[in-house]
């Protein structure tokens, strides 16, 4: 699946590879206030879709790959199962990086201020959907 995504996906089409996954980042824009930013990138760290500002998506979607990396092998290293989410809060603000199933991840960008359950409980809901579509497209691509 990484490898169809892989060719599926290239480098300069993230934000027409999957308007659908687009529409479901500025749907979950308008349902958590406060959020400044959203990517959807494939496990390996290439753009899908994103709603970013002032920085490069590609490196954003790189590092969002390492840090699934470094929590999955924490994960498992303590005994508690597969990845499911990462929170950073920094001083301005928090990072947060959500499984999207197996062949994808779901990186906000939210203010300082942000309601983090709130966060927390539309991105889970959202990574689910933008599973499903990732790989429903798959799927279709699979079959032409």
């Amino acid at each position: 699946m990484r490898r169809a995504l892989r060719q599926w996906t290239g480098r300069r089409q993230s934000m027409t590879a999957l308007p659908e996954v687009l529409t479901e980042l500025q749907a979950l824009r308008v349902r958590v206030p406060h959020l400044t930013g959203a990517l959807v990138a494939s496990t390996d760290g290439l753009v899908i879709a994103h709603l970013v500002t002032d920085m490069e998506p590609d490196g954003v979607a790189a590092l969002t790959a390492a840090a699934l990396g470094v929590g999955a092998r924490l994960t498992d290293a303590v005994g508690h199962g597969g990845f499911r989410e990462l929170l950073v809060r920094g001083e301005r603000g928090y990072v947060a990086t959500y499984a999207a199933g197996s062949s994808c991840v779901l990186t906000l960008l939210a203010a300082a201020d942000a309601n983090v359950g709130r966060l927390n409980l539309e991105a889970r809901r959202a990574g689910t959907r933008i599973s499903e579509l990732v790989d429903s497209a798959l799927e279709r691509r699979r079959q032409l």
